[in-house]
């Protein structure tokens, strides 16, 4: 086996890109929900890819994609000390290959592109019910900042 290569995403990489997305979603699901049925995204992977404000990784061994993830510069909220920041997401590894630092090396990737653009400070979302994820990131640096909070109003018939 090669070692593992990390590298931009391209367009020829939509389709597996896109079988990542659903992998993602069909996990999340249970987590969330509000997450509608059926053909859902996530992400515009083709528009991520062709913009100079965002950076597609893809993590490949012997020639397979066996995972990705992203960061999107995006403006910051104004009362925030930072302008802008590089939202990640879409961090996902095939099944087969965790546990060998894949989302380690995409995110070290990640971050050497935001440093490259000026940029320095990162986020990203991951839901309070998925420790396995939360420590991960906490593993690499990342610290809770903010819940989101939901609930549902019951729909009343008029009459």
């Amino acid at each position: 086996m090669s070692p593992i290569v990390i590298r931009h995403a391209t367009l020829a990489d939509l389709d597996t890109l896109l079988d990542f997305e659903k992998g993602i979603m069909e996990f999340e699901r249970p987590l969330d929900p509000t997450i509608k049925e059926g053909d859902a995204h996530y992400y515009d992977l083709a528009a991520l890819i062709k913009s100079p404000d965002a950076q597609v990784i893809a993590a490949e061994q012997d020639g397979e994609l066996v995972g990705s993830g992203y960061a999107h510069i995006i403006e910051s909220k104004p009362y925030l000390k930072h302008p802008k920041h590089a939202h990640m997401g879409f961090m996902y590894v095939k099944p087969n290959h965790r546990g060998k630092g894949i989302n380690q090396m995409i995110m070290q990737a990640l971050q050497q592109w935001a440093l490259s653009k000026n940029i320095n400070e990162f986020r990203l979302e991951v839901y309070h019910n998925n420790p396995s994820a939360i420590r991960a990131y906490e593993k690499i640096g990342f610290m809770p900042l903010l819940l989101e909070m939901r609930m549902q109003l019951p729909m009343e018939r008029k009459q």
